[in-house]
């Protein structure tokens, strides 16, 4: 696997790197021993999979506040995406700015999402799948979002919203949540 840095410290495009034979190709898509020579966690608590019917559906912003911040290795296994993250660390000199990859089948990158970040996304094909390995277990009590239309991360979609999720649609603008976000995103040696 290549990682390839993003512009967001600790978030990677990871790109496998096939190796050919008569049958077609074999490529390795995780391994701890890579993660951790990377300074990324390699911890599993769930594997998770979303189909999405519709071309231009969004899912997210979504994220976990500590103590269950999760990492996440997405991929798409079928179509195309546009993945955004977004930076939640308060710590960070690139706190509320936002990375847009395109992970798609035909690529086969995945995206390498850090604890603390906010992590979305919209199909780009009608009939796109994507997974995830995500590394803490699901806490609907420390669960956020971020609105995905918010003019405050001037995300730039690339289609018209076809489907999202009511819960998608009500979380509060950044505006109001930010306080909240800022003491509860900071990281303990910060504070």
């Amino acid at each position: 696997m290549r990682f390839v840095e993003c512009d967001l410290s600790g978030a990677m495009v990871l790109e496998p790197e096939p190796v050919q034979d008569d049958r077609g190709h074999f490529a390795r898509l995780f391994c701890r021993r890579e993660f951790e020579a990377h300074g990324l966690n390699p911890c599993v608590a769930q594997a998770n999979v979303a189909f999405n019917r519709l071309r231009g559906t969004v899912r997210g912003l979504h994220f976990q506040y500590p103590p269950a911040a999760e990492s996440k290795l997405v991929r798409c296994t079928r179509g195309a995406i546009l993945d955004v993250i977004v930076d939640l660390r308060p710590e960070s000199p690139t706190f509320l700015r936002h990375v847009a990859v395109e992970i798609s089948a035909a690529n086969r990158r995945s995206l390498y999402i850090p604890e603390r970040f906010a992590h979305g996304y919209q199909t780009l094909e009608d009939g796109t799948e994507t997974s995830y390995l995500v590394g803490e277990f699901y806490a609907p009590e420390f669960e956020g979002g971020l609105l995905h239309d918010d003019p405050r991360l001037g995300i730039a979609w690339p289609l018209a919203v076809a489907a999202i999720s009511a819960k998608d649609r009500r979380w509060a603008p950044l505006a109001d949540v930010e306080p909240e976000l800022v003491g509860r995103m900071t990281a303990p040696a910060s504070r």
